[in-house]
């Protein structure tokens, strides 16, 4: 089996024989440069695998060679060597195409790990495997929905950070997961954090992990989520969300590739990709002093923005099918199937709350209709302007006279509120008809198969 090759572009010695002794030692072949011209020339008549090049050279610049290999040697991985803290070098190069960044002086480990993730990269190039499945897990045939998928694999070959932008449901955790999915690091772990679910105090130890005895209640070691991706990704949900306190310490783990747990006398190297995403404008965020630009900028090396669904309304149709064909799989019910009406009402509305709306209102909808044709009554859209509910709409809430309606508290989310007052009137229906289902169904005003839908979703026995 022929041997993998590295070259290694850098005007130190020191740092060339360091490289080539430590890359030796992996099993791989490696040829060394000390300017452009000569690491041009190698790249001429040999082909390599990986390339680590310095950032300044005598005849030029690293970013000229990493320019070269993206434009003429594409499906091979190229890591810029920077000065220690050196970060805007390091941004730079991720954008230019660098595959990741190694500060000097070298971490052995880290070098180590960063070999490992580009040279199965470099495989996986080669034998064109990179593209089978993102088109199956990425609904639409838009041609915005074609520029993401091309998008997401081209960032799956990088290490470079990606900022995913979007409104509220337009599935950006999802692209995370093809991002990481199709890259070299899909073997290991992807760990997704909502940033605005973790308490603040909290935050350090969930982050990097703490030692026994480190705080009250700390009873045993427990490890951070960056240790639980080691050699994967870590997926910053709402990262707009964190406070600016552990915005600092982030951006200290991203540059230096290692924690210190909370109580821990020394530092835990990591290898993790960074992947982040919120529904809020991070640069406007940026300007008012609520998230640190420095972390802005380290985070948003390469930034993937997730159209809303009324910029495609074209996939409408097809994403009603395959939601449909899950909700029948799930239910084990008849798959629902939309008029033409239906689909025309779906293409004109503004869907506010995108895919994930679409996947509530096609759930109701299926519950509501009679039959399993879908008529654009049984979606009851939001009108644009406020109007009356419809009886459809307020089914279950008009129960009976005697249902007293309990305060709406103000902490209360609606969507609880409205849930209670469901559940009240359902269980009353169900005792004044003896438990009889289809008695309690008519006396709501509702078909058995929409009660049906509701006892499960409010989880009645």
């Amino acid at each position: 089996m022929t041997k993998q090759s590295v070259l290694v572009v850098d005007d130190e010695r020191d740092i060339r024989e360091l490289l080539t002794i430590t890359l030796g030692r992996m099993d791989l072949e490696v040829d060394a440069a000390s300017n452009v011209s000569e690491a041009t020339q190698l790249l001429g008549e040999n082909t390599y695998d990986l390339c680590f090049t310095d950032m300044r050279l005598p005849d030029g610049s690293g970013q000229d060679l990493i320019e070269l290999i993206s434009e003429k040697y594409p499906d091979m991985p190229v890591a810029m060597i920077t000065a220690y803290g050196n970060v805007d070098a390091a941004v730079n190069a991720l954008k230019a195409g660098a595959f990741d960044f190694v500060s000097k002086p070298v971490d052995i480990k880290v070098l180590r790990n960063l070999v490992q993730t580009a040279l199965k990269l470099s495989e996986e190039r080669r034998s064109g495997g990179e593209t089978t499945t993102i088109s199956g897990r990425l609904i639409g045939s838009s041609a915005a929905m074609d520029q993401v998928r091309n998008t997401i694999t081209k960032l799956a070959r990088s290490q470079a950070p990606v900022y995913i932008s979007g409104e509220s449901g337009t599935g950006k955790e999802l692209a995370a997961r093809l991002i990481h999915d199709q890259g070299p690091r899909a073997g290991a772990s992807f760990v997704p954090v909502n940033c605005g679910a973790i308490p603040s105090e909290l935050m350090e130890s969930e982050f990097f992990g703490h030692k026994k005895g480190s705080f009250t209640g700390a009873h045993a070691d427990k490890e951070g989520l960056f240790q639980s991706a080691h050699g994967g990704t870590l997926f910053l949900d709402e990262v707009a969300e964190l406070p600016l306190h552990m915005q600092v310490k982030l951006l200290r783990v991203i540059q230096e590739k290692a924690v210190r747990p909370i109580g821990g006398r020394g530092e835990i190297s990591v290898d993790v990709r960074i992947l982040s995403a919120t529904h809020k404008n991070l640069a406007h965020l940026v300007e008012q002093g609520h998230f640190r630009q420095d972390l802005f900028y380290r985070i948003n090396v390469i930034e993937l923005q997730i159209p809303p669904l009324r910029d495609r309304d074209d996939d409408v149709r097809e994403l009603t099918g395959v939601i449909l064909s899950r909700l029948a799989a799930d239910t084990g019910e008849p798959k629902g199937k939309l008029t033409e009406a239906a689909i025309g009402a779906l293409r004109n509305y503004s869907f506010p709350g995108n895919v994930r709306e679409l996947e509530n209102i096609l759930e109701r909808a299926l519950a509501m209709c009679e039959g399993n044709d879908i008529e654009p009554d049984d979606l009851m859209l939001p009108a644009h302007a406020p109007r009356p509910q419809s009886p459809s709409r307020i089914e279950v809430e008009r129960t009976t006279e005697d249902v007293p309606l309990p305060p709406h508290k103000s902490d209360q989310p609606l969507d609880d509120y409205i849930s209670n007052l469901e559940r009240e009137a359902i269980m009353k229906a169900l005792e004044e008809t003896r438990y009889n289902k289809t008695a309690a169904a008519r006396k709501l005003g509702i078909t058995f198969r929409a009660l049906r839908y509701k006892l499960k979703k409010l989880d009645i026995d």
